[in-house]
């Protein structure tokens, strides 16, 4: 897999949060991620919102977030944290680097998966990192939601090359839910696929099926796991933030 950047932005020192160490910033996103105690005071600026109404909507108590606020706490737990960026509607990533209000909550397209191509999965990331980043569609939360690309078109007319899909997966195996169903799945030599998943003869095995009729099914495949898609976003739709 080969990393792209893409969009165009310009430099600007407008807009930083005060006393933020993100003191340059390409078009709304800061160059460097903030400190909780920055980020919430950046969150609540831009969105015009009190302590009060990001405490209620959380869950998070407000004297403990007030102490943060005024420096006189220096910690929060993980679990906090995410519960505050979930209360400004956004990933406790795109929370700590300024994504909220107006700015675009994004999520990364991790790696392509083959439809007709055969397509290695390698998993080359951080957290948070992908090839790109692309815009969240308003019909799905960003949290818990992995992107991949389609490349290869047997899929076609269902999913194009280039269309972006949405799954979430929480453990190995292939649940039940997969069954006849469009997944991303990976098989047991590690080439990623989007397919149509169905049991195969032999126990254990899996036939992927291609909705273009040129090409021919895949029989007896082995599975790591398998995971329905949620959402195919087609390219023309795709807004790519970096």
């Amino acid at each position: 897999m080969v990393g792209s950047n893409g969009g165009n932005y310009t430099h600007s020192s407008r807009g930083n949060p005060p006393n933020s160490r993100a003191t340059l910033r390409w078009g709304n996103f800061p160059c460097m991620q903030q400190t909780f105690r920055e980020a919430l005071e950046y969150a609540l600026t831009t969105t015009k919102r009190s302590l009060l109404s990001v405490s209620k909507g959380s869950g998070v108590n407000y004297e403990l977030l007030k102490s943060l606020r005024q420096g006189r706490s220096l910690t929060t737990s993980s679990d906090e944290a995410m519960k505050v960026a979930e209360a400004f509607g956004v990933t406790l990533d795109d929370f700590y680097a300024g994504r909220v209000g107006d700015a675009v909550s994004s999520i990364p397209v991790v790696g392509h998966v083959g439809a007709g191509a055969e397509v290695d999965l390698v998993d080359v990331f951080e957290k948070g990192d992908g090839l790109y980043r692309i815009a969240c569609p308003p019909q799905l939360s960003p949290r818990g939601i992995v992107a991949v690309e389609v490349a290869g078109d047997s899929m076609v007319p269902v999913y194009v090359p280039g269309t972006i899909l949405f799954y979430t997966r929480a453990t190995l195996g292939v649940p039940a839910e997969a069954i006849g169903h469009i997944c991303v799945c990976e098989d047991d030599e590690n080439h990623a696929w989007v397919k149509q998943v169905r049991i195969g003869r032999e126990e254990g095995t899996f036939t992927l099926v291609s909705m273009n009729p040129d090409y021919e099914h895949r029989h007896a495949v082995r599975l790591n796991w398998a995971a329905p898609v949620r959402f195919p976003l087609p390219p023309e739709f795709v807004r790519r933030i970096d």
